[in-house]
């Protein structure tokens, strides 16, 4: 008789104590597993964080070397001689940064393809024929023997960290490439690639030839007088950056037509050409033309302490990890040998201090935006396409070929066309074809680009000449080398003095301007040579008892052309105001108040014209209402500044978005502001009429038109109660990786960007964060850092930065700036060393190898 075994109570039981184990088994392994994964992952991320404790030996110190850390991860370098000092700069900019540094050696030199494969082939193209790492070459071959010795210093303080740490080890994002580009490796670090740094700021810093580009694709739908309405002169009643500067001369006349008549033909070439600049801007950002800084520089007359103040805040594309590094850089014993004594702020990759302070004297910069850029259209020989007309006559191209190497596939060599003007821009422009409409325009041409970047520079020396300047006429001599990118330099120093400089090469021409494209094939348009550095603008203690620049005219009266392109002087103005109407003797937190400020002059301009509107629908009135005593603060939590914000946006669109191509929609930056400063004093300007209506739109009919549209939008957003929206909340900043942080992976993009956050302020106001009324209200530009110097009391200074030192996601120094920066905090700029060594969280040492 058979059993029945599976209704047998025993047998149930079994099973259950047998399921039961074996789900405890499971729920342990899964247990186990997710342990172990936890474990490698903290591993994976923890293996690259620096060792910031202890002693390491490396070759190549001479003496130990002490590397102190304060609570906000900022490295105060400690040696008794030039050669380490800098060598452990290396090490510690290694330490934190490298994979920005090798991304930015890759950008230097045109070697993109090399880590991200064939996507970034067209980029490499164009950065080769740009040739920064060619000309960065000719330097190294002509540079002094110091100024080798100090770079190679530097660089073997990198290799010596390459050496010990390869892969993940460097960074967390080695590990993520290795999956895309296996075979990469880390390549040592040379000069070349400090040098090519260099470039890259340039470029990203002077980027003119867009305004030429720009006037001449509009030249296809626009008259020369409507393309010039919308890059209009500097207001008169902005502020100039010296107003005592009288040099008895005429400032030469501005030609506002192309010479060549036909000029607007070339601009399908243009228009391809901005395709590999566009895609370079994914990578450092779109800063360039009309973005700007701010910096300033009060006499001891006007301050509580008898003794100058200098603030700076330098504008630049928002970025992950910060495109500066804090860093103090001290001789044990300061002497001939060991000359340096200075802190503030550097790039990784580059030796010495940027932006910063010294025991004698403090220096702050702006972007001059000067225009060193000329785009030359060259006739080509039908017959032979690599010569071009010189005078009459054909010449030969400089022919120069590059070999890209591409991860995943076979290397391709690209050739590079050089004029006598400098490479051929077009050829790198995708889908490029000839036209042959023009009359006056060459049958067969191409555009060359001259650009003072593209010749050998001394950039390099100036900065290691500042660091170490005593005063006003060192710090002079030092400026003289700061050629490329030039910059409006702000002076104080310890014994109560105040100075500004503009240095740099800036062409004298032949003739024009260079706001259009010029014929290359006579030499009625070459450069002469340079303005010379004695007839640079410059002030030492000027009247007023201050400084104040923010990339606006430097001059009424100057005999040369610096630029037709002035960032118009909002900020300046802002500043100006502000420094002027203290009443007290100003302090340091009086300085703080003004680089945080949010007043948009922008708005009081065009508020008491939406004030004026009439609505009959009862919504438009009530957020009507939000501008009726409101102060022009764009704050975060402002109602008002969320309103006047979408509105302006609107107010472009209306106005401007129906006779524009879409690549050139206005942004709504400075020139924007001027433009409308102008219109809104002509009611019935052709300007306001909407040319794809059949009625004829006015100046108000636009403004209600818009003011409807922002208050729709904000209704859809934010909500049917005016009171509630908030400009935060629209205007939020999101710090992404230039390149994993962008890559479209959300679980990889969440690994290396933060944010978003709520930011007050726009572009244009001193407190400027820029956003793009062509795109969104997310912010681009930011102040990437913020410094104020008490010359009284060095210890007294004051600094921020943003995202914070470290450059390893999830270090506890990674993020941990944002906050206080955001919301317009400090930390102290710690100097004397008793000072510092109160603050010290770690100590490192630097030590010679035993070998050694």
């Amino acid at each position: 008789m058979s059993q029945d075994f599976t209704n047998n109570p025993d047998m149930k039981n079994i099973r259950k104590r047998r399921l039961s184990k074996l789900l405890k088994i499971f729920v342990v392994l899964v247990l186990v597993l997710g342990l172990l994964l936890v474990s490698f992952l903290g591993y994976t991320i923890r293996r690259s964080f620096p060792v910031e404790n202890g002693a390491i030996a490396i070759s190549g110190i001479k003496a130990e070397v002490r590397v102190q850390r304060d609570q906000w991860g900022v490295p105060h370098i400690y040696a008794a001689n030039s050669h380490d000092l800098f060598m452990a700069q290396g090490y510690i900019h290694a330490q934190d940064r490298f994979w920005q540094m090798d991304l930015w050696r890759h950008i230097g030199s045109g070697r993109l393809a090399e880590m991200f494969g064939a996507s970034q082939l067209d980029t490499d193209k164009y950065l080769r024929t740009l040739g920064w790492a060619r000309v960065a070459q000719q330097e190294i071959q002509s540079m002094d023997a110091q100024m080798k010795a100090d770079l190679q210093a530097y660089a073997d303080g990198v290799k010596a960290y390459l050496q010990t740490h390869q892969g993940s080890a460097l960074s967390l994002e080695y590990a993520v490439l290795k999956l895309l580009n296996p075979g990469y490796q880390v390549a040592p670090w040379e000069i070349l690639h400090s040098l090519t740094w260099g470039k890259v700021m340039a470029y990203d810093l002077g980027r003119n030839f867009q305004s030429e580009i720009e006037r001449t694709i509009l030249l296809k739908t626009l008259t020369p007088e409507q393309v010039e309405e919308l890059f209009p002169a500097y207001p008169q009643d902005l502020p100039v950056i010296l107003p005592e500067w009288q040099t008895g001369k005429t400032t030469p006349k501005v030609t506002h037509k192309p010479v060549i008549t036909d000029v607007s033909e070339i601009a399908p070439t243009l228009e391809a050409m901005t395709q590999p600049m566009l895609a370079l801007e994914k990578l450092i950002g779109e800063t360039g033309v009309g973005i700007g800084s701010n910096n300033w520089v009060i006499g001891g007359k006007r301050t509580a302490t008898g003794k100058p103040i200098l603030a700076n805040d330098p504008h630049l594309a928002v970025q992950m990890p910060s495109i500066w590094y804090e860093v103090g850089l001290h001789c044990t014993t300061k002497n001939t040998e060991c000359p340096y004594n200075v802190t503030g702020f550097s790039f990784a990759g580059m030796l010495g201090v940027i932006v910063g302070h010294s025991d004698r004297i403090a220096w702050g910069v702006t972007n001059v935006q000067s225009d060193v850029m000329d785009l030359y259209i060259e006739k080509i020989n039908p017959d032979n396409p690599n010569q071009y007309e010189v005078n009459g006559k054909w010449v030969d191209m400089k022919l120069v070929p590059e070999t890209i190497q591409i991860a995943g596939s076979q290397p391709l060599v690209h050739t590079v066309r050089y004029t006598r003007h400098g490479p051929i821009l077009s050829d790198v422009a995708p889908n490029l074809k000839q036209f042959h409409q023009a009359i006056k325009l060459p049958q067969n041409y191409v555009v060359a680009l001259r650009w003072t970047a593209l010749e050998p520079t001394k950039l390099v020396y100036s900065i290691p000449q500042m660091n170490r300047a005593q005063n006003w006429q060192e710090f002079r001599a030092a400026a003289i080398n700061f050629d490329v990118p030039a910059q409006n330099l702000v002076y104080a120093d310890v014994d109560g003095n105040i100075g500004y400089q503009m240095p740099g090469k800036f062409p004298i021409r032949t003739q024009g301007n260079g706001r259009y494209p010029v014929p290359g094939w006579t030499d009625e348009y070459e450069w002469q040579g340079y303005i010379d550095f004695e007839k640079l603008p410059y002030s030492f203690n000027p009247p007023q008892g201050y400084i104040a620049t923010a990339n606006n005219l430097v001059a009424q009266e100057y005999p040369y052309v610096i630029t037709t392109d002035w960032v118009y002087g909002y900020r300046a103005q802002r500043i100006v105001e502000m420094i002027e109407k203290q009443n007290q003797p100003i302090a340091v937190k009086d300085v703080e108040k003004i680089q945080g400020d949010n007043l948009n002059l922008n708005a009081r301009n065009l508020v008491p014209l939406l004030q004026n509107l009439t609505f009959d629908d009862s919504r438009l009135k009530a957020a009507q209402k939000l501008i009726q005593d409101w102060n022009f603060q764009l704050d975060m939590t402002s109602s008002a500044a969320a309103l006047f914000e979408v509105f302006y946006k609107h107010l472009l669109a209306a106005t401007f978005h129906d006779q524009l191509p879409l690549d050139y929609f206005p942004s709504g930056g400075d020139r924007w502001y001027a433009v409308l400063q102008n219109l809104i004093q002509q009611p019935n300007s052709k300007w306001w009429d909407n040319t794809k209506t059949a009625q004829v739109e006015t100046r108000d009919q636009i403004f209600q038109q818009a003011f409807t549209a922002a208050v729709e939008e904000l209704e859809t957003i934010q909500g049917k109660n005016p009171q509630a929206w908030n400009w935060g909340e629209l205007h939020s900043i999101t710090f992404r990786n230039a390149t994993l942080g962008k890559s479209g992976v959300a679980l990889i993009e969440s690994i290396f960007n933060r944010g978003a956050f709520s930011t007050a302020g726009n572009g244009e106001t001193v407190n400027a964060n820029r956003w793009r009324a062509n795109e969104s209200f997310e912010v681009t530009d930011i102040p990437s850092l913020r410094m104020i110097v008490d010359l009284s009391n060095l210890d007294n200074s004051l600094a921020i930065h943003t995202p914070g030192q470290s450059g390893h996601a999830f270090h506890k120094h990674y993020a941990d700036m944002i906050e206080p920066w955001r919301n317009l905090k400090y930390h102290p700029m710690l100097w004397e060393q008793k000072t510092i060594a109160t603050q010290v969280t770690a100590t490192l040492r630097l030590t010679p190898k035993s070998s050694d």
